[in-house]
C-alpha cells in the first residue's frame, strides 16, 4: 500500500472519515506518542521551566497531549480542517491554526522554544499543481526560513519524516541549511527495516553547525524502549486509569501570562484560587 502522501494532498486525504479513524486508532496513537517522546529527547530541552513549543502539522492534537503530559505550552498548525475539527471536539490545549506550511509562517520572530513534527515533512515533497511557487524547492525554501525566524536563538526543530530516497534527504538539508539551520539528520535502528525512523534535528543560533549532533539509537529493535516509554506514562496516570493532573499552580500562571503577552482576551485574573481544586458539586 502506497503512503498517504502519494494518494492526495493532506486536506484532502485526511477528510472527516479519515481524520476520526486515524485518530482512534490505538496503533496510530502508540506510534505518535513514541515519536513524539523522541523527539522532545532529541530536541534536549533543559530548563525546567515549561517551553511553548510548535508543533507543526498537529493533526488531532495526539503529539500535543504528550507535550501537556511533559509539562509544555504548544501551538499546533496543520492543513486538514477536519484534523482540527476533531482536535477541538477532543478539547485539547494548544492554540490551533489552519495553516499551509509550504506557504511559509507568519509568527512574530524569536516566538517559540523549540518546533517539532511528526511525519509531515515528506508532504512538502509533492508538487500540487504545474505553477512554479507549487515546486517542492519553493515551499521547502519558504517554511525554513519563516520557521527559522519564528524560533528563538538558541533552539532546535526536529522533524521525524519518511524519505523514499537519499535525494529527497539532501535536498531538505540544503535547503534547511541556506535557511539559516545548522544540524542534520538522525537515523534510529538503521539495520531495522520495520523500527527504522528518520528524524531531521535542526539548531537555530548557539553555534549553529558547531553544536554537537545527537546520535540516533542502535540495535535490531524497539521495543524496549517503546516498553520503558510506556511503563514512564502509565506513572503518570492514576489508579482509575486517568492522567495526573500536570498543572500545577506555578503552570497555570505561567500560561496566563504567556497569553497575556500574546495578546489574548479574557484571561482571567490570578487569585488566590487560581490552581486549586474545586470540590465536586452534586
Amino acid at each position: 500500500m502506497s503512503r498517504p502522501e502519494h494518494q492526495a494532498p493532506p486536506e484532502i486525504y485526511y477528510g472527516d472519515v479519515e481524520a476520526k479513524k486515524y485518530t482512534q486508532n490505538t496503533r496510530n496513537q502508540q506510534i505518535q506518542a513514541d515519536m513524539t517522546y523522541r523527539a522532545l529527547e532529541l530536541l534536549n530541552l533543559t530548563s525546567d521551566e515549561p517551553a511553548f513549543l510548535l508543533d507543526i502539522g498537529c493533526g488531532s492534537g495526539l503529539s500535543g497531549e504528550i507535550l501537556e503530559e511533559e509539562g509544555h505550552i504548544w501551538a499546533g498548525v496543520d492543513i486538514a480542517p477536519s484534523m482540527l475539527e476533531v482536535a477541538l471536539e477532543r478539547d485539547i490545549d494548544g492554540d490551533l491554526f489552519l495553516q499551509d506550511i509550504g506557504q511559509g509562517f507568519g509568527f512574530r520572530p524569536g516566538s517559540f522554544d523549540g518546533a517539532i513534527s511528526i511525519s509531515v515533512l515528506q508532504w512538502l515533497l509533492n508538487a500540487e499543481t504545474s505553477h512554479p511557487t507549487s515546486s517542492p524547492p519553493h515551499r521547502l525554501t519558504r517554511f525554513f526560513t519563516t520557521l527559522h525566524s519564528a524560533l528563538r536563538n538558541p533552539s532546535r526543530a526536529v522533524f521525524q519524516f519518511y524519505p523514499t530516497s537519499d535525494d529527497q534527504i539532501q535536498l531538505i538539508t540544503s535547503i534547511a541549511q541556506k535557511a539559516g539551520f545548522g544540524g542534520g539528520v538522525v537515523v534510529d535502528y538503521p539495520n531495522s527495516k520495520k523500527a527504522r525512523k528518520v528524524f531531521l534535528c535542526l539548531f537555530v543560533g548557539g553555534g549553529g553547525t558547531q553544536q554537537q549532533m545527537p546520535k540516533g539509537i542502535e540495535g535490531e529493535d524497539d521495543e524496549q524502549v517503546r516498553f520503558e516509554r510506556r511503563r514512564e506514562k502509565e506513572r503518570k496516570r492514576d489508579v482509575s486509569g486517568k492522567r495526573k493532573n500536570m498543572k500545577d499552580k506555578d503552570w497555570i500562571l505561567k500560561k496566563k501570562e504567556l497569553y497575556r503577552q500574546r495578546g489574548k482576551e479574557g484571561v482571567p485574573r490570578d487569585s488566590k484560587f487560581t490552581g486549586r481544586r474545586r470540590k465536586p458539586i452534586f
